[in-house]
Parts: structure tokens; sequence; C-alpha cells
């Protein structure tokens, strides 16, 4: 579209006025021959075809449908009042021209009910409208009526390069996604340049005597953008200040408040995250990945009832939410509700086919009820679907183990490794069940080979040290213990065993000539 209005105008050098003033009052209309010599039908066919072809390119690229949204991206495309409709429509339009005109209100979703919808012709906001009208009706009367030549090219482009990019974000030939998008701007904004500084001009020459003033204002407004622009650019540095400079901007929008919370929880700050997901969720109650965020902490921090409650309402608002399902099961577990927990998961891998996390939750539940065969097929099913999930690998070398079955065990543990050749954990596991085995070389080298990828694991050195203790290596067996106990003086068993060791090196002291 810019590109035909360009070509019409300034490479045809058609006369957009006296082309339709000609062809409105049927005074000498031009005939076919004069408008193939103004180059005007092959370009325009040529700028139609390219248009049509990109088009269809992207009607394939969309599946050749529309793409779905919900009310909370664009409510006012989901009103039923049609008048209510329009007025909010061109509400968005006049804050997008003053976003063009002072570019101070910048935030990256206007969603959720960051722009509350007009349902009043008594709304204050409805003059914002009107005025952008008023001031469109002028530029346009200028740019068709005015006797100078040069303004009606000039505005006319203008007008074509901030109107035609727009077209497609104006809600008029389908829904869009979003309330406001600045992104959807960036072309406009080339005609609103050209506007403004045609204005500006016309200004300074016609008004002569405020030829200062106008270079005043014309001056500010340019420190203006320059600062904005500076602060913008260093809020898109990090998520943690362009999440919560949206704050100030939109405060009524709920996505805001759960991004802040994400980012927050993310970095490790779970406790100033609950607050500003507890306010999504207060401003979107409905909102279901605030409440399965929210969920998570809470489970973390065990305090499971409201946990459950959360994630109970979440996948009541939306059944097909495989997460929330699977949180939902790991928070039954806790409270010992197995079959709703069984249930929960369930859900999740009936929603979501290939769910590696969830088969893996499930194997520990059937772990926790003792039902070792479940839990091994769970997991083996997690490792199917993610041949790198060391969790759902590990835990099934320890099963194994502790059930006696150790030649089975170290089979699982050397193919694990075979996929995971330096994961630590599953090394640690391999090498107890071979010094169950009494395979202690073998035992010695994954102890030593883990402790080389993570040397300061308290366990690591316990177990080293009670390799080395039944081997009959006692000194080894003595400095691994005090290693541990360095790391982890109140580990379980091992100022125990290190006491023991202590004793029976005494009694070999003792006993030698």
């Amino acid at each position: 579209g810019v590109n035909a209005a360009f070509d019409v105008l300034l490479i045809c050098n058609v006369n957009v006025y006296e082309l339709g003033h000609r062809l409105l009052f049927r005074k000498n209309p031009p005939d076919l021959g004069e408008i193939v010599q103004m180059g005007l039908l092959k370009r325009l066919g040529l700028m139609s075809l390219g248009g049509l072809l990109m088009l269809y390119a992207r009607w394939r690229i969309m599946g050749t449908g529309p793409p779905a949204f919900t009310e909370v991206d664009n409510p006012a495309s989901f009103e039923e009042n049609v008048f209510t409709r329009i007025v909010n429509y061109n509400y968005y339009y006049s804050l997008n021209a003053w976003l063009l005109l002072c570019p101070w209100w910048l935030c990256f979703d206007w969603s959720m009910g960051c722009v509350p919808l007009i349902k009043s012709a008594t709304d204050w906001r409805v003059v914002w409208l009107l005025l952008l009208w008023c001031v469109l009706i002028g530029l346009i009367s200028q740019a068709l009526c005015s006797p100078d030549i040069q303004r009606r090219r000039t505005l006319t482009l203008g007008l074509v390069l901030l109107v035609v990019p727009f077209l497609p974000a104006c809600n008029i030939f389908f829904r869009v996604g979003f309330v406001v998008a600045e992104r959807v701007l960036y072309l406009s904004s080339a005609g609103y340049c050209l506007l403004l500084a045609y204005s500006l001009g016309h200004c300074c020459y016609r008004w002569i005597k405020y030829k200062k003033l106008t270079c005043i204002m014309l001056l500010a407004l340019l420190c203006m953008y320059v600062v904005r622009c500076a602060l913008r650019s260093h809020q898109w540095r990090s998520e943690q200040s362009l999440f919560s400079s949206a704050l100030s901007v939109c405060p009524l929008n709920a996505k805001v408040h759960y991004n802040v919370g994400k980012n927050l929880a993310d970095r490790g700050n779970t406790s100033a995250a609950v607050k500003y997901y507890r306010e999504a969720v207060r401003l979107h109650p409905n909102y279901v990945h605030a409440m399965n965020n929210l969920g998570n902490i809470l489970k973390e921090k065990n305090e499971l009832i409201e946990a459950e409650q959360l994630l109970s309402k979440a996948v009541a608002v939306q059944p097909d939410f495989a997460a929330a399902w699977m949180n939902l099961g790991i928070v039954q577990n806790s409270l010992r509700k197995f079959e709703a927990a069984e249930q929960s998961y369930w859900n999740a891998i009936h929603y979501r086919k290939k769910y590696p996390d969830c088969y893996y939750n499930l194997g520990r539940l059937y772990a926790d009820q003792n039902r070792h065969v479940d839990a091994l097929n769970a997991w083996r099913n997690a490792t199917m679907l993610k041949p790198d999930h060391s969790l759902a690998w590990n835990n099934m070398v320890i099963l194994l183990d502790n059930t006696g079955n150790q030649d089975q065990a170290e089979l699982i543990g050397r193919e694990a490794l075979k996929l995971l050749p330096n994961d630590h954990t599953i090394m640690f596991s391999l090498a107890n069940v071979l010094g169950k085995l009494q395979k202690y070389k073998e035992s010695e080298s994954f102890f030593l080979h883990a402790l080389q990828i993570n040397p300061n694991a308290a366990s690591c050195h316990g177990n080293l040290a009670v390799l080395y203790h039944r081997w009959g290596k006692l000194e080894l067996a003595k400095k691994h213990y005090e290693l541990s106990l360095k790391l982890e003086p109140e580990a379980p068993g091992t100022r125990d065993n290190y006491n023991m060791l202590r004793r029976k090196l005494d009694q070999l002291k003792h006993s030698m000539p």
C-alpha cells in the first residue's frame, strides 16, 4: 500500500485532487489511454499482484485461517454492542496517535484491562477520539482541496504513510490480538514525521514573527524524543527494568504484574514474586498461569492447602492446562491424596501426550505407594520421551538397588551413562551399586569421576569412604570421612562410621609390636 501510494504520487506524478474531481463530477474523465500513458495501470497492476501473493503466503503461514484470540487480548472486539465497539476502536486509534505525538506512556503489553472500555457517552475520554477525527478531517481536506499542489502531494503522502501501515491493526478487516501495540507504529511514524516536519516548516514560513517561538517548540519536542528514546532503550536492557517500567503505565494489567512476579521468581526472590502473582490473580481472577505459578511457590513453601485450591481452580477454568494438572498432582501427592494425585497426573498426560516430567512424578507417586513395577514403567516412559531425563534414570537405579536388584540396577546405570556421560548423580548411584556387588575398583573409579565433576558433594565423599572401609583401605577411608564431615558436619551415619574407623585404627596401632 505504501509503495503503491509512493509510485502514484511521486513516480507517476498523479494529481489526486484533479483526478478525483474529474471522476466525481464526470468533467472530462480520463480515458484508458491517458491512464496507461501515466503508467498508473501498469504500476497498480504489479502492486496488486505482489500484494495478493504476499497475502496468500501469509494466509498459508497462518494455517489458512485467522488466529484465535481471547477477550483479554482485545476486549472491545468481543463487545456485542456495535456502537460501543466502534467508540472503543476509535479510542484505541487516538491512543496510538498520542503515542506518536508524545511517546511517554510506553508498555510492553496493553491487554488484560490496561485500557478500560468506554461504555458511556459521558466518559470524558470520548473527547480524545473527537479531537483525533477533527485533526484527521482537517488534514484530509487540505490534502485533497488545497490550491497548493506541493502541499497536496506532501500531505497526501504523509497521510498514506501514516494510515496505510496501520490499517491491518485497526480491527476493521479482522480482529487483532492486542489493544495497543507499539510495533505497529514503526512504519506509521514515517508519515507522522513527514506531517510534523511539514507543519512546523509551514508555521515558520506563515508566521515569521513567531519563528523563534516555533524553533524553541521544535527543539523542546526533539529533546523530549531523544530523552524518551534513551530512557526506553535503557529499560529494554533487562527484563526486570522492562517489566517494572510497565507498572506505572498499566497498573490494572494483570499480565504486567504476572511478568514482574515471574522475573522475580526466576531470580530466586519468591517472597516478592508472591505479592505480584496475588495482584495478578486479584485483577484477573481467571488468570490460570498466575494461579499455576503462585501455586508452585506456595507448594515449595509447604502451604499445600492454598496451593491445591489455586491449582484446582486453574484446571477448572482451563481443563486442558497440562502443567497445572501435573502441579496439582504433586501437591495432592504431598497431601497423601494418592488417588486424586494419580488421576491428576493422568489428566496431564491426556492433554499433553509427550510429557516426560509428568511420567517422572507419576513414578515418584508409585514409588511412595511401593508399586515398584509401575514406578519403573513410568520412569522408563519418561526416559523414552526424554532420553536425557537424569532424575528418571537415577531413580530407576536407586529403586532397583533398594529392592535388591543390583544386577539390573548396574545395567540401567551403564545405559544411562552412555546418554549422560558426565552426570555425577548417576555415577554416584552406579558406584553404590557396584560397591554392593564388590566391584570395588569400578566403584572407586565412578566415585572419583563424580568427585572430579562435583568435588563438594559430601555424600559422595562419605560413600567413597565406606567403600574404602569395606575394601580395607583405611587411611583413604579416614581421609574421605573427614572431607565429608568438613562439608556436612551433621551428615547422618558418617560421624558414626568415622568413629568406628578411628577405633579400628587405634586397635591396629596398639596391636602392632
